[in-house]
């Protein structure tokens, strides 16, 4: 096969949510990336395999780590289906894998629609495995063996394998859901925003199912992002080196701790909730130790000296729902009254809710949550 471009240049491209940026950088260069700089939507940068693999398995904030394939002129159709022509895709996978692809396009005159872009890009392929070995793979669009990824900005287009092998927000511990849980890749970057290592007890007094408890714990005992995950993209590709693979598991797997006694608390109003949240946490190293209770918020006599994470309930349109203005004013109140010498961390969701709390903030960071442009606010309790 000829060398494909991430081979050539060992540049790779992390996903990552707005308002990311920062501390995602801070942390693949902790992983041993390179040259980490911005760009829409992610973070391009440089890794060889061991780099690459640990990125995979240990970053809590990215959302999917993309190789470039090949990146070409792509001003129409044409263009867009030579270019994926000229890969030799029974190089890269066997007929007998399934494949998906998901594509973004923007700001090119003839490419105006990214399903109409995919199906380009799978026709190619298609035609590719049927002249080398008289079949084409199927097409798997929920959990396929690889996944492709077809980036068009104006006249430029990129074809990436996707290394992650799906969203690395799924992290493997959410066995039982409630209703709009939240993100997990959100929930590690409030945690890493926060700078919390332990010396003050982390509570979440609105758990849900326990996604920021999950990744509490994750971030304070070192278990791995990945450390549930079946399988990764990379594994797939043609220079995949399976022994370094082993080793870079196993030393990220040599740093797990135990949490302390005490570290890590929940609780929420809803049985169903707490359920779900205990049933989770367990499914990682340490889990058990996290103490989650049912309970009323606003009835709780306080918290003095804790790290507080909070993911409230917000409305697109307060008109919806109008107690949740009346809510983020008590909620405003217990912390000012019952919880001295805390610091509380508050995603808000709608951040037209952020003025019903009375409190002001001592920072404020934009984070968006899928398409909601939400807010992360600091609170000292003093």
């Amino acid at each position: 096969m000829s060398s494909l471009q991430y081979q050539q240049t060992q540049r790779y491209f992390a996903q990552i949510a707005q308002g990311f940026e920062e501390i995602a950088t801070e942390e693949l260069a902790a992983l041993g990336c390179k040259r980490v700089t911005p760009a829409f939507r992610g973070l391009h940068f440089e890794a060889d395999p061991a780099a690459l693999y640990a990125a995979n398995y240990q970053s809590r904030l990215a959302t999917r780590i993309l190789a470039p394939l090949i990146t070409f002129r792509c001003r129409d159709r044409n263009d867009l289906y030579k270019a994926a022509r000229e890969v030799n895709w029974p190089e890269l996978f066997a007929v007998e894998h399934t494949f998906g692809l998901f594509a973004n396009v923007s700001g090119n005159r003839k490419l105006k629609h990214s399903k109409f872009a995919a199906l380009c890009v799978k026709d190619a392929i298609a035609d590719c495995f049927r002249d080398a070995c008289g079949q084409r793979p199927d097409v798997n669009r929920a959990d396929p063996d690889l996944w492709l990824n077809l980036y068009v900005e104006n006249e430029q287009g990129t074809i990436s394998l996707d290394t992650s092998g799906g969203s690395l927000h799924r992290r493997g511990y959410r066995r039982e859901s409630v209703e709009a849980p939240m993100q997990e890749t959100l929930a590690a970057a409030m945690v890493a925003f926060s700078g919390w290592q332990g010396a003050k007890p982390l509570v979440d007094p609105m758990c849900g199912s326990g996604t920021l408890l999950c990744e509490a714990l994750m971030q304070q005992c070192a278990v791995p992002a990945g450390f549930l995950r079946k399988k990764f993209g990379f594994q797939l590709l043609p220079d995949f080196d399976a022994a370094r693979w082993r080793q870079v598991k196993a030393a990220a797997d040599a740093k797990i701790r135990p949490l302390k006694t005490g570290a890590i608390a929940g609780s929420d109003i809803d049985a169903t909730a707490v359920k779900a949240a205990r049933a989770n946490c367990r499914q990682l190293p340490g889990g058990e130790a996290i103490t989650i209770t049912r309970a009323d918020l606003l009835t709780l006599p306080g918290f003095a000296d804790t790290v507080l994470m909070i993911n409230p309930p917000y409305g697109l349109r307060l008109d919806q729902d109008p107690s949740l203005p009346t809510f983020y004013k008590s909620l405003g109140d217990f912390l000012k009254r019952r919880c001295t010498g805390s610091e509380a961390y508050i995603y808000f969701g709608n951040r037209e809710l952020l003025k019903h709390i009375g409190l002001r903030p001592a920072w404020k960071k934009p984070l968006h949550n899928a398409q909601l442009d939400g807010r992360l606010a600091k609170f000292e309790l003093y």
